[in-house]
């Protein structure tokens, strides 16, 4: 259904001004998979502003079994990256949350209070096993719940172990989960059954929010080949509702 997002012909310039804020990426170098330069990350920077971004929340992984970060290792690494965004010259706010690996450490964090780096409005980024489901995955968000926090489920479309019952996703969000998905899943960037499920969660108004889960340039420039999109323009995205939080 949704090709014609990322397709070939009468290509124009996507505007993402109305989403204004991307709450998914990874922008802090040397700290995870992302940006690996403080160059890298201002030259991204300055192509979403192009891309019509207001506010960026980069959100550096917490996996502790590879990517042991933690507030004073990120919000470090933001403070270069703002200095080099103004020595730039760039308008575009640049702030830091975290996208936190559901394991027993994230269990420490969120009964450790002041110990997680949120999104606006007290949200918390996660994500989930890729191939291998958690055994109670929608207590541990409701948990997330109960501690005072939202939980924002990042890229959902991506866990294919729920591909069989989808349906899941309606129980978490009923609970008062999040989703967050990201904008390359719109098209055929990670697949046709990722793709297929990004679909899905549209036609039964699931999603929340999108974001770029940008690592690299390339991602921005993929979302930069897409079309200004009907659907971006008029899916009740919600991403704009945290400008002012």
């Amino acid at each position: 259904m949704l090709n014609w997002l990322f397709g070939k012909k009468e290509q124009k310039k996507i505007d993402l001004s109305r989403i204004g804020i991307d709450i998914h990426s990874h922008l802090i170098p040397d700290i995870d998979d992302g940006v690996q330069t403080i160059e890298e990350s201002v030259d991204m920077i300055r192509k979403m502003q192009e891309l019509g971004f207001r506010t960026v929340y980069t959100t550096p992984h917490v996996i502790w079994d590879c990517y042991k970060n933690t507030p004073d290792t990120i919000l470090s690494g933001l403070a270069d990256v703002r200095l080099a965004c103004k020595t730039a010259g760039l308008t575009v706010e640049v702030h830091a949350a975290a996208e936190y690996f559901i394991d027993e450490h994230f269990t420490e964090l969120l009964h450790t209070p002041g110990s997680l780096l949120t999104l606006p409005g007290n949200r918390v980024l996660v994500e989930l096993p890729y191939s291998t489901p958690l055994m109670n995955t929608s207590e541990t968000l409701f948990s997330i719940i109960e501690m005072g926090y939202t939980p924002v489920l990042a890229h959902p479309e991506r866990y294919t172990y729920f591909y069989a019952d989808p349906t899941i996703y309606k129980t978490l969000c009923g609970q008062g989960c999040e989703l967050q998905v990201n904008i390359l899943s719109l098209g055929s960037y990670y697949g046709e059954n990722v793709q297929k499920m990004a679909d899905w969660l549209l036609k039964h108004e699931l999603i929340t929010f999108l974001g770029t889960d940008a690592h690299r340039m390339q991602h921005l420039d993929m979302i930069g080949k897409g079309r200004n999109a009907d659907l971006i323009a008029h899916y009740p995205f919600q991403n704009e509702k945290l400008m002012n939080l």
